[in-house]
């Protein structure tokens, strides 16, 4: 029986992270598994790999799910929900402001030299998280080949989801051939990807964008950009939102903490008011609830398949190579001055020469630094 301290563990642990987790899917299970793997010691790296595994092979936002497996692990059904709610709902409220702020002023506040500084210190922390994710995760030469070969692809920006089943389909395929006792078994993989056709949206009622985005939450693979993409598509060309309120929605997305998909509630305000935002941030996460929960009890099963145990391992050795090359865009994009350099810099030799600094730190001192140095 799991204790009512299990649940306000979790609760406040996923508070804290849905408060400072700046930066996107990556940073968030960074920081997730500095909490959870080295700090609590709730679980082993090689079972927070599994779930960041199977975690990229369902549809819906990564850090939300990853989210969700832990407090299902930690506390059953009770600290699936509480862990999910907690993580989602501090971005829910603070995109809500920004979304109330927007329909009433028609613009947004200058938040850029605060923002400055804070992804150069998130990179530091993902790459400081993944480094031993990474030597756990490649266990032999094979593995070795095939994380290079997906960070070759995901540099080259190959499909994420292609490289993750790819990944684990050569695996298979590997470890066939290397052990002919692994072709014979009758398990079959515990995932399904769902395709749904696109319906016309015939009005703007809250039914409807319920669905839109219930739709959207249950195929999308990938990450926010993507989900971007999925919305000019159902909304700014079917003349719901126009283009720079989506626009202005990625702008949201990017500087408030938590989940990315939180943007869902900035659209669905300018659409329908306080009810659409409602609606809309419910179908956008609805599916990840149900899809952790279906998977979750399947992901120990799969370590101890021998067959599916090959697969995971190549899909996690996969997840890593994704997250580092999301590092290497992120920096590529934002790394570009001498202030820039030496924030992540000094963010690195922190995060790595003191590993038990708590990340929120590093990412307010990334943001302070970024505005004292923009005033150079």
């Amino acid at each position: 029986m799991k204790s009512n301290a299990d649940l306000k563990d979790i609760a406040k642990l996923f508070l804290k992270l849905g408060i400072i987790g700046f930066g996107g899917p990556a940073a968030h299970i960074a920081m997730m598994q500095e909490e959870v793997v080295s700090k609590r010691k709730w679980m082993t790296e090689q079972h927070f790999l599994d779930l960041i595994g199977a975690t990229n092979l369902i549809p819906g936002p990564n850090s939300t799910e990853m989210a969700i497996h832990i407090g299902h692990e930690k506390a059953g059904w009770k600290g699936l929900i509480v862990a999910g709610l907690c993580f989602i709902l501090p971005a829910v409220f603070i995109t809500g402001i920004f979304a109330w702020l927007y329909k009433q002023y028609g613009q947004l506040p200058e938040l850029q030299p605060f923002v400055y500084g804070i992804t150069p210190a998130i990179i530091a922390i993902i790459l400081a998280a993944i480094f031993p994710l990474a030597k756990k995760s490649l266990k032999s030469l094979e593995l070795g080949i095939i994380g290079l070969l997906v960070l070759i692809g995901s540099v080259l920006n190959f499909n994420e989801i292609y490289l993750m089943f790819g990944a684990g389909f050569l695996a298979l395929l590997l470890a066939s051939v290397l052990d002919k006792k692994l072709t014979n078994t009758n398990s079959v993989l515990p995932f399904t990807i769902l395709q749904v056709t696109n319906t016309a949206i015939v009005s703007v009622t809250n039914s409807n964008l319920f669905l839109i985005f219930l739709k959207i939450g249950a195929i999308l693979y990938g990450s926010g950009y993507v989900l971007f993409a999925f919305l000019d598509t159902e909304l700014v060309s079917t003349g719901l939102l126009s283009r720079q309120q989506l626009v202005d929605a990625i702008a949201v997305g990017q500087f408030t903490p938590g989940p990315v998909f939180s943007s869902v509630t900035f659209i669905g305000y300018q659409i329908n008011g306080f009810w659409g935002a409602i609606v809309s941030t419910i179908g956008i996460f609805l599916p990840s609830f149900i899809f952790v929960a279906l998977l979750n009890p399947l992901v120990k099963k799969m370590r101890n398949s021998k067959l599916f145990s090959a697969f995971l391992d190549a899909v996690n050795v996969a997840s890593v190579a994704i997250i580092i090359s999301v590092c290497f865009a992120m920096g590529k994009d934002t790394i570009t001055d001498w202030r820039t350099i030496a924030i992540a810099v000094l963010s690195i030799a922190l995060t790595f020469g003191y590993k038990k600094i708590n990340s929120a730190f590093i990412v307010l001192g990334g943001s302070l630094l970024g505005y004292l140095l923009t005033l150079i």
